[in-house]
């Protein structure tokens, strides 16, 4: 199940490395897709509007755990090329209590915030209760969530993308059956739906654990699995700037979702079927930049110039066609998308959801560069430039939205999202051009 990516075709070694990848977020949006779904028929608009908002919320606590999993990922990647296991082990180790630690605070912080943290996300007063439910159930699954995407990351890492997409995969159909016999067996509302979410992140967080220690003798503890102050600070310096990065993208988003919940219902339900479709549709090419991000740190820890210059230049042909083919098909086929999740009695959150996919769906190419973009400057050792230009991306359109939102409606934040992404290409592909500066001691 491993593969080495410093060896053999550059084109095919990435495309089969990203193939599992992209299948689990595949699996992942597919069962948010179904819950989406089944929330919206069976339990209504409103139920919808706060389950879609919760996703945005939870999206954002989640992505400072993924985050900084992710960057320690790309320390353990630059290692394997290198074939340095003692330092993978001890990056192991040092990543699993700096991560977990800050799960916990940030699992508590949530609890004790929440109501603090929904009257600031401007949640409608009709569908607060429900967005409480919903959240209070799924914070409980956030350690599994860190446990999960830190093991999932390891494999990674070493060439192994097979056994994480085996895990989400099973994960995702007993969360899709839990999900219609809590919902519309048991009748547990939107309650239902966080607890069979959360049975399903213990069962892949637990799974994909067991699996690594017992076939995959680095993740084990011994010999060379020690925590030293100094590491933790190469941890926590690298992965920080990857998890900020993440943090900083999702803060970005819930903050538009707050400004998207003071139109109404309405506009809510449809934004919430709109990011959901969204998602899905430049969903590989995120994943594919992540691939990407891996291949290109294991050869710069094995020092291979060449391969990285020849990987870049097939990816972006790659996730450039992909990502115009999506777009035709999105703007295309708008209308039917939103009939999916929305009935069709709720005429003025169908119009507001084709608005806003036929404004995104002609985009998709300025968010897949930067998705390339955000894997290359991490695999290379500069991951504050990706929190840079996350910060430009996020914050143009914040302020856009924000901005023009009030005199031109809410079709100003659809448009402020590409907007955002293409000033962001832009920098990035000028500071790729710069000489390359390692952030981090240790690397």
């Amino acid at each position: 199940m491993k593969r080495d990516l410093t060896t053999g075709s550059v084109t095919k070694t990435m495309l089969i490395f990203a193939l599992p990848m992209i299948l689990g977020n595949v699996l992942q949006q597919c069962y948010n897709l179904a819950d989406t779904w089944i929330v919206g028929k069976y339990l209504g608009t409103g139920a919808l509007g706060a389950v879609g908002s919760a996703y945005t919320l939870m999206t954002f606590l989640t992505s400072l755990i993924i985050g900084m999993c992710m960057g320690a990922g790309a320390l353990l990647s630059i290692s394997c090329g290198r074939r340095a296991y003692d330092a993978m082990r001890e990056y192991l180790a040092s990543a699993f209590v700096l991560i977990l630690a800050i799960t916990a605070a940030l699992t508590g912080a949530s609890f004790v915030l929440l109501d603090s943290i929904l009257h600031w996300m401007q949640t409608p007063a009709d569908v607060y209760k429900l967005m409480h439910d919903y959240v209070r159930v799924i914070l409980v699954g956030l350690p599994f969530i860190f446990l999960y995407n830190y093991y999932a990351f390891f494999l990674r890492s070493v060439g192994n993308s097979l056994v994480p997409l085996i895990f989400l995969g099973i994960s995702t159909v007993v969360n899709i059956g839990l999900d219609v016999l809590f919902v519309a067996g048991f009748h547990r509302g939107v309650a239902g739906a966080a607890e069979a979410t959360v049975i399903a992140q213990i069962l892949a967080g637990v799974g994909i654990a067991g699996y690594s220690l017992l076939r995959e003798p680095l993740s084990r503890p011994g010999k060379g699995a020690r925590v030293r102050p100094a590491t933790l600070v190469s941890i926590l310096t690298y992965a920080a700037a990857t998890g900020a990065q993440q943090s900083v993208m999702n803060f970005g988003i819930l903050m538009v979702q707050g400004l998207v919940n003071s139109f109404g219902t309405a506009v809510m339900a449809a934004f919430a079927a709109g990011v959901k479709i969204d998602t899905l549709a430049y969903m590989p090419a995120q994943e594919f930049g992540n691939a990407y991000s891996l291949f290109i740190s294991q050869n710069y820890g094995a020092g291979n110039t060449r391969r990285i210059q020849a990987g870049t230049r097939s990816a972006i042909v790659l996730v450039i066609g992909f990502c115009a083919l999506v777009s035709a098909g999105v703007w295309l086929l708008a209308p039917n998308l939103m009939g999916i999740f929305i009935q069709e009695q709720e005429t003025q959150a169908l119009a507001v959801g084709v608005r806003y996919l036929r404004i995104e769906g002609a985009c998709y190419v300025g968010i897949g560069v930067l998705f390339l973009l955000y894997g290359y400057f991490r695999a290379v050792g500069r991951p504050r430039i990706s929190l840079v230009l996350t910060i430009i991306s996020l914050g143009t359109r914040v302020a856009l939205a924000y901005g023009f939102a009030p005199l031109w409606g809410v079709e100003a934040i659809w448009w402020a999202i590409p907007i955002g992404w293409a000033l962001a290409d832009i920098t990035g592909l000028v500071l790729q051009k710069l000489p390359v500066k390692r952030e981090t001691a240790a690397l």
